[in-house]
C-alpha cells in the first residue's frame, strides 16, 4: 500500500472516532435531559394572611394533624407548639419527633432545636432578631444553616412517602438569595430552588411553597441564611458578617405511600 494510501486510511479512521465520540467527548449529553415537571410557587414577606391561605388551599384540604395513616386528601402542619421538656431549648430534639405527621427531619450539622425563646439563650442578641409566627417556639439546624426533610407514611416507622408540595415561614431573612427551599424527586434530581424574599416589615417573617401537580418530592432541603447560630455568631443586622434565619411552621400535603 503507498504511503499516501495510509496517510488517508488513518484520517478516514480519525474522523471516524471523533464522530462516534460525538458531543459526549466534551460533556454536552444534555439533550435526552427530561424537562423539569411544572411547579407552583407561593413567596411572600410582611403579612403572610393571603399568601398563607393561598399556600393551605394549593397544598389541600383539610389539615390532617396527627391523624395516622395515610389519608385521601389534605395537608400536615408543625408549628413546634406543643413541644415541651425534655426536647425544648436543648440540641437534641429527635429526627422523628413529627413521625405521627409524616415528617423526618435530617441537620446537616449536629442536631436540631426548638426553642421557646427565639435562641436568646443560645446569643442573647437572638432576641432582637427573630421572632416567632405561631406562639412561641421557633426551629433551626444546630451546627449548620441546612436541614433535609424526608417523608413516611403518617404515623409508620419504615413506609417512605412522596409529597407534592412544601412550604415553610422563615424569620428575619435579611439578604437576598441566601435562604431556599429545595426539592428533590426520587432519583435525587433537584426539581425546584425557590429562594425566600427578604423580611419587609418588624415581624420579619417570610413565606416560601412550591407544589407540583403529583407527589413527585421525595426530600426537601431547608437552606436557612448563611451560617448557624451560636454564642459569639452575630446576625448582619446586629453588625456580624452573615445572615442568619431560622424557622417556624412547615407546610406539606398529605405523604403518599411510594
Amino acid at each position: 500500500m503507498s504511503a499516501t494510501l495510509l496517510r488517508r486510511t488513518a484520517g478516514l479512521l480519525l474522523l471516524a472516532a471523533t464522530a462516534a465520540c460525538g458531543d459526549d467527548a466534551y460533556g454536552n449529553d444534555n439533550d435526552n435531559e427530561a424537562p423539569l415537571p411544572p411547579s407552583t410557587t407561593v413567596v411572600g414577606s410582611g403579612d403572610l394572611t393571603a399568601k398563607l391561605a393561598e399556600l393551605r388551599a394549593l397544598l389541600g384540604e383539610p389539615n390532617n394533624g396527627g391523624t395516622a395513616g395515610q389519608q385521601p386528601a389534605g395537608r400536615r402542619e408543625v408549628n413546634w407548639d406543643g413541644v415541651n421538656a425534655p426536647n425544648l431549648n436543648t440540641n437534641t430534639f429527635p429526627n422523628d419527633g413529627f413521625r405521627a405527621r409524616g415528617l423526618i427531619m435530617q441537620s446537616t450539622g449536629s442536631g436540631l432545636r426548638v426553642s421557646d425563646n427565639d435562641f436568646s439563650d443560645v446569643n442573647p442578641a437572638y432576641d432582637a432578631s427573630f421572632e416567632e409566627f405561631s406562639p412561641a417556639k421557633t426551629f433551626a439546624s444546630v451546627g449548620s444553616n441546612a436541614m433535609d426533610l424526608t417523608f413516611r407514611v403518617a404515623g409508620d416507622t419504615t413506609q417512605l412517602a412522596t409529597i407534592r408540595g412544601f412550604g415553610v415561614i422563615f424569620s428575619d431573612v435579611d439578604v437576598a438569595n441566601t435562604s431556599f427551599v429545595e426539592s428533590y424527586d426520587a432519583t435525587g434530581r433537584l426539581i425546584a430552588r425557590v429562594a425566600a424574599p427578604i423580611r419587609n416589615d418588624a415581624k420579619g417573617h417570610s413565606l416560601v411553597g412550591v407544589a407540583f401537580v403529583s407527589p413527585l418530592v421525595a426530600r426537601v432541603r431547608i437552606i436557612s441564611g448563611q451560617g448557624s447560630l451560636g454564642a459569639t455568631a452575630k446576625d448582619v443586622s446586629d453588625g456580624g458578617a452573615v445572615d442568619l434565619v431560622v424557622l417556624d411552621d412547615f407546610f406539606f400535603s398529605e405523604p403518599i405511600k411510594k
